[in-house]
């Protein structure tokens, strides 16, 4: 009844290695390699054990064997200076993602996917059509998350204990995932769902999307997406001085450190404007924080409003894990923060922008 493959992937998801696992279940190191490889299946007592030690539910190993995210086509950030170990986490927390929107899309109508491919990369031309694809013209990109979710791409969020790992995206089987940490400034989180769209539209599953090349392409892209460059030579005066940048960033949602860059590189700041701006930025704290940037982050519609329908038909969140074989904890990770009604009589609501809160509701 075990399948060996899910105890290969619970034990990445909890980053460990086959010596952490035989420490923790006090099981041999090389039973478990037999169990992982279907040489040899675990009694129920032992599976207890293995399942204790990973913190997962003894049922999710009885599950079928699952579709893995592929290696190959994931656009690690940093991959040099992460562990694989690291890495591997990630990317078996995002499997399990992709597990949960299986279960979803098998219950509800989810948008089709429409994300062009360019097999010649040049970003500030790609950034521009797949705009004009979206009809969004040269006004500021609206809430990242959900315009990736209006055009067929699954967003989930990133475990906090991959902090290291800023985001990914990755094809499976035609549909684009996006995995998002939630560990960064609003501002941050809008740039890295652009990037990530970059890697999906420029460097697809049949193409290299990784190393120092390939992230200056999504970065690029992400700059000229979120700032179109009419836009910001329109509003922006040549040698503006970082007070101006500061109250100006609210315009694209962007970090002031994002438009500096993208008025550097547009040359509305000389080479020493970029570099005195950058210093001062630093030293006011925008290198790694927002100081009065956006109050809420992007987040989620699909995910709060499946959950909002399954609540109104009776279907609890716990009774979703359960059928996955995860427990609550696990899945919560993936879903923004989404906002799960306790009272019987609550309705499944989402934290907007200005602080307010609207009911959602999902066309059949």
């Amino acid at each position: 009844m075990v399948t060996p493959s899910r105890i290969t992937l619970a034990r990445k998801r909890r980053g460990m290695t086959l010596a952490d696992l035989s420490e923790g279940a006090k099981i041999s190191l090389q039973s478990l390699s037999n169990y992982e490889t279907g040489r040899t299946a675990p009694r129920r007592a032992t599976m207890g054990r293995i399942a204790e030690a990973l913190a997962f539910p003894e049922i999710f190993f009885e599950g079928p064997d699952l579709d893995e995210l592929p290696t190959a086509g994931i656009s690690w950030r940093a991959r040099s200076k992460t562990s694989a170990r690291t890495l591997d986490a990630a990317r078996a927390a995002g499997t399990l993602g992709a597990m949960l929107y299986d279960w979803i899309d098998r219950r509800f109508r989810l948008p089709v996917t429409d994300v062009p491919s360019f097999t010649k990369p040049d970003p500030e031309t790609v950034a521009s059509m797949v705009r004009t694809r979206w009809g969004l013209g040269v006004t500021p990109a609206p809430n990242m998350v959900h315009l990736l979710e209006a055009h067929g791409v699954r967003v989930f969020s990133l475990a906090p204990d991959h902090a290291e790992v800023d985001a990914f995206a990755v094809w499976r089987d035609g549909t684009p995932f996006v995995f998002l940490s939630t560990m960064k400034t609003a501002e941050r989180g809008r740039f890295d769902a652009a990037h990530e769209l970059g890697h999906l539209v420029m460097h697809g599953s049949d193409r290299e999307c990784s190393g120092p090349e390939a992230e200056r392409q999504a970065n690029d892209f992400a700059s000229a997406f979120l700032m179109p460059a009419s836009s910001v030579l329109g509003h922006m005066p040549r040698g503006a001085h970082v007070d101006q940048i500061i109250k100006a960033r609210n315009i694209w949602k962007v970090s002031a450190m994002a438009l500096t860059y993208r008025m550097h590189d547009l040359g509305l700041l000389t080479d020493w404007q970029y570099r005195s701006a950058c210093t001062e930025l630093s030293k006011r704290g925008y290198r790694t924080d927002e100081p009065h940037g956006m109050k809420k982050r992007e987040t989620s519609q699909i995910l709060t409003k499946v959950f909002q329908a399954l609540w109104a038909t009776g279907v609890r969140p716990a009774t979703i894990a359960a059928e996955l074989g995860l427990n609550a904890e696990e899945m919560n990770k993936m879903l923004f923060g989404v906002v799960v009604p306790r009272g019987r009589d609550e309705s499944m609501v989402e934290h907007t922008e200005q602080g307010t809160r609207r009911p959602l509701s999902l066309v059949p």
